[in-house]
């Protein structure tokens, strides 16, 4: 049996003082690394082309763009909205056939079916992933807002070239859109406007 001593306390003192310092540094690591997952995961979706991200600008073509006439690639269009977004959205072609090099416009159709002015933003996505990087828009409704006043319809057209480098293996393309409220415009009537 041990006997009870002040050296005994203190040592016991010292002892969880350490491990109560080794869990605040977990703690606060932890949570550093948890606000550097989100450019970290940004990071990595750029260099691999995971997660579908495309290009938030539009690029430029050249006048000598190769047009490969030996290969069609299925492109399919899918729109969804936000669960806070009120507005109808679809696509107005379900899907198109290019051959890769060559520039295709196709339009989608948004409908603000509530009471009052709503501003959303568009994000895109492409599958499959690896794909991403050879889905090249030249112009797009994702690059600006869109507002739409109550009860107001909206032709949005987007142009695009897919790369010819597509490897031979990808066949079909799903570009994704899904609007979102712009922050701050949920509930702001047409008479701010």
């Amino acid at each position: 049996m041990t006997e009870h001593t002040p050296q005994n306390d203190n040592a016991a003192t010292d002892d969880n003082g350490k491990v109560v310092s080794k869990l605040l540094f977990v703690v606060v690591g932890m949570f550093a690394f948890g606000f550097a997952l989100v450019p970290i995961y940004e990071v990595f979706c750029d260099i691999t082309g995971l997660n579908g991200k495309t290009a938030d600008e539009a690029i430029v073509l050249t006048e000598d763009a190769h047009i490969d006439t030996s290969r069609e690639v299925t492109v399919e269009f899918i729109a969804s909205l936000n669960a806070n977004m009120p507005w109808e959205f679809e696509p107005v072609t379900k899907a198109v056939k290019v051959h890769p090099g060559q520039s295709m416009k196709v339009d989608y159709i948004a409908r603000n079916t509530a009471g009052h002015a709503i501003i959303g933003n568009a994000v895109p996505s492409v599958s499959p992933g690896q794909a991403a990087a050879y889905f090249l828009k030249t112009e797009c409704f994702c690059f600006t807002e869109q507002k739409l006043e109550s009860a107001e319809e909206k032709t949005m057209p987007v142009i695009f070239v897919v790369d010819p480098e597509l490897p031979e293996d990808v066949n079909t393309l799903t570009l994704s859109y899904t609007f979102f409220v712009k922050p701050g415009t949920e509930t702001v009537s047409m008479a701010q406007y």
